[in-house]
Order: structure tokens, then C-alpha cells, then sequence
């Protein structure tokens, strides 16, 4: 408030909370239903579905099945879908990783095919998935060989567009790897497909129920090579620096409810949409709170999502949106 107040007797700030239409009224944060993506898992084959039994309610589908579960939610109000791929085909060069097989490619045809545009697809760009180490890049001599990723990172991205992708979102965390997908996608003609660069991912402990889902827990080592380290802010700023000048048309933090803080930081310092997501971990934390009677699901889901608001995301990624729209807690 400015200014100093000799008599400050008449302001009372509880008079803004005495009733909930009043609230509603003053609220300085609304959710931005339109700005939600909820996340799918795409597996080989065909009419199959997998639970994962780390993330109840969300599951594995084969890309036929896979459009039948998203005409459903497009039913609920889901309009925006990001795609996970699982592979049954793993080699040290993740080839089908940027195979037109990629199960995420099949899927992102089907989906055209059956919604058009009337659909926004998004998929991520990793090999971690289709290596048979686990890693996000190829490795050489026990290390993550950034440079010799970024030819697999882009041939991935380019295959995913000419399926029909809206946006490719690089996950790996390689230095140059929204330059060189943004050469090579241009460069084919898909100077439309959007870049929702991974700025700042940092090596998290809230991964674990993804890389069960996803089947992507590396083999050796760890992450910490390539993805941030937490205890660090101002490096994110050098990532959100780099993935603008290289050509991203949204950045990401992810996980989001630990690193409120680099998503403010990310709003003051640009003007292009910020992304946040709302990773497994977070997801699986507020369903675990749930069944063992510690909170009441909606209220922990829409604090939890205001939050991620509050700070600044204009997109958030979670795996709670089909709830949300399910049980209309968003229209409450």
C-alpha cells in the first residue's frame, strides 16, 4: 500500500474476504483453462491400455486407442495434448526416436485425422526413451556427447512436424538444441511448428512416477550432466537468454511447485509465454495426500494450480486438467 497512514482505522482487508461472490470479485489470479495441456503416454501396438500404477487415473494407450481416450476428453474441454513415447525398440543411436514407426508419430496422424485442427498437439523431443542406456543424448565414452545429440534431436523434432505436430517441446537439455531444431524445421518448410524449448529443467527428485510411465530411467549414472542443478537460479536466466536467442517461442520451467521462483523470474525478464509443469511427482504427491485422508482433492488442486499461475506460467502442463474439467471444479 502507499503511503504511511497516521489513522489507518477504516481499513480493514477483511472486508474484501467476508463473502465468497466478494472474493471471487477481487481475485487478483484466475486459472487459464485455455492455457492447459494434459500430458498422454503413447505405447507400440495396437487396442492397448496400461495403467500406471504410480499415477492413478492416468494410463498408457496405443495410438488407436489413444484417440478414443482424447475424443472423450475433448468432450470434457481438453483441447490441448502433449505425447510421450514409449518404445519397445531401443539401440545406443535412438533410431526410432526420429523413425516415421515412432508410435507419437502414429498417434499425431491419427489424431489429425480425426480432429483436425480442432486439436492443439504438442510432443516431446527426447531420446531418452528410445535409448537403451536411458540418457537424453547419445553417449561417447561414458559421457552424454551433446554435439553428436543434436542431429537426432532435430531429425526427431522434423518427423514429429511433418506427422502434423503444433509444437515440438525438447526436453534433452543439450546446449544448442533449440538452434539446431529451428534451423532444421525451417529449413523443411515448418517455419510455423513452435518451439516450447525445456529452458530450465533441473535434474528434480519429482521424476520418479514419469520415468516408470515412460520407462526412461537411464541405466548408468545420472542426469546431472545436462539438467540444472536446484540450488541454482541465475544459471536459469542464461538458459531462458540462450533458448530465446536460438529462436524458442515459449520456455519452461519444469517442475513447477518447487521453482515458483525461476517462474516469476522467467515473467520479469520476458515477454514470450511462459510454460510450467506440473510434473509426476507433484501429481502423484497430491493423489497419495488424498487416499490417505490429508486433504481434500479439489481445494489442493486448485491451490496447487493457482500457485503455478500466481507466479507467473501462463501454460502449465498437469495431469490433473481431466479432473479439473470432470468433477467442474473449475466452474466452482
Amino acid at each position: 500500500m502507499a503511503g504511511a497512514l497516521k489513522d489507518n482505522s477504516n481499513i480493514r482487508p477483511r472486508r474484501l474476504r467476508s463473502a465468497q461472490l466478494i472474493r471471487d470479485l477481487t481475485a487478483e489470479t484466475r486459472l487459464n483453462l485455455p492455457g492447459m495441456i494434459q500430458p498422454y503416454f503413447v505405447i507400440p501396438g495396437k487396442n492397448k491400455i496400461e495403467k500406471i500404477e504410480s499415477m492413478p487415473g492416468i494410463e498408457r494407450h496405443t495410438a488407436d486407442r489413444l484417440v478414443k481416450q482424447i475424443e472423450k476428453d475433448v468432450k470434457l474441454g481438453i483441447k490441448n495434448v502433449m505425447l510421450f513415447g514409449l518404445s519397445d525398440k531401443k539401440d545406443s543411436r535412438a533410431t526410432m526416436a526420429y523413425s516415421k514407426q515412432n508410435p507419437v508419430v502414429k498417434a499425431i496422424r491419427k489424431l489429425r485425422t480425426e480432429f483436425a485442427n480442432d486439436v492443439m498437439i504438442s510432443c516431446d523431443i527426447c531420446l531418452c526413451a528410445y535409448t537403451d542406456h536411458g540418457h537424453c543424448g547419445l553417449i561417447k565414452d561414458d559421457y552424454v556427447d551433446n554435439d553428436a545429440s543434436l542431429d537426432a534431436l532435430s531429425r526427431m523434432a522434423v518427423v514429429h512436424a511433418e506427422a502434423g505436430a503444433d509444437i515440438v517441446a525438447p526436453s534433452d537439455m543439450m546446449d544448442f538444441r533449440v538452434g539446431a531444431i529451428r534451423e532444421a524445421l525451417d529449413s523443411r518448410g515448418f517455419i510455423n511448428t513452435l518451439i516450447m524449448a525445456y529452458t530450465a529443467k533441473y535434474a528434480s527428485a519429482y521424476y520418479g512416477p514419469f520415468r516408470e510411465a515412460a520407462d526412461s530411467a537411464p541405466s548408468f549414472g545420472d542426469r546431472k550432466t545436462y539438467q540444472m542443478d536446484y540450488r541454482n537460479s541465475r544459471e536459469a536466466l542464461k538458459e531462458l537468454w540462450l533458448d530465446i536467442d536460438e529462436g524458442a517461442d515459449i520456455v519452461m520451467v519444469k517442475p513447477a511447485l518447487p521453482y515458483l521462483d525461476i517462474i516469476s523470474l522467467f515473467r520479469q525478464n520476458t515477454d514470450l509465454p511462459v510454460a510450467a509443469y506440473n510434473v509426476s511427482g507433484e501429481f502423484s504427491q497430491a493423489k497419495l495426500a488424498v487416499k490417505a485422508g490429508l486433504a481434500d482433492e479439489k481445494a489442493l488442486v486448485l491451490e496447487n494450480l493457482t500457485a503455478i499461475t500466481r507466479a507467473g506460467a501462463d501454460i502449465i502442463l498437469t495431469y490433473h486438467l481431466r479432473d479439473l474439467l470432470k468433477n467442474r471444479w473449475f466452474d466452482e
